[in-house]
């Protein structure tokens, strides 16, 4: 239980990134770069916050174990999934309209974000528990 709050801090604060970013791809990015180049140029910015956020949740919250890491991780990514599963549902398109609309190159990195996402307090512990 303990480790909820740090699953939805890290959600809520990743999705709102995400969120405030799109206000930028989608008006300004996507008509100049097109709906990959758009997507492509985001993802950075979005691991970086991750990187960002996993980082200060790991001392904020005193994740020190494996464990508090992956009980941190995995429900952040699952509440990012139902998130990205409500929006979808809420533009009125199924999951396989979703998957099949999805540019498969930006498709593939953003998949490879959430994975990123979701092992991001792993890996910053990993590097604070390495640090001399």
């Amino acid at each position: 239980m303990r480790l909820i709050k740090p699953a939805l801090v890290y959600f809520i604060l990743i999705f709102a990134t995400g969120f405030t970013l799109a206000m930028i791809r989608i008006p300004f990015l996507v008509p100049r770069l097109g709906e990959r180049w758009a997507e492509l140029v985001e993802l950075p910015l979005m691991v970086l916050a991750s990187f960002l956020v996993a980082r200060w949740l790991v001392q904020r919250f005193r994740l020190v174990t494996v464990m508090q890491c992956i009980g941190t991780g995995l429900p952040a990514l699952l509440m990012m999934l139902s998130a990205e599963l409500a929006v979808m549902r809420f533009q009125g398109q199924s999951l396989g309209e979703y998957l099949a609309g999805r540019d498969p190159v930006s498709g593939m990195a953003y998949l490879f974000s959430l994975l990123l996402f979701a092992a991001m307090p792993l890996l910053v512990r990993q590097q604070a528990v390495n640090r001399p």
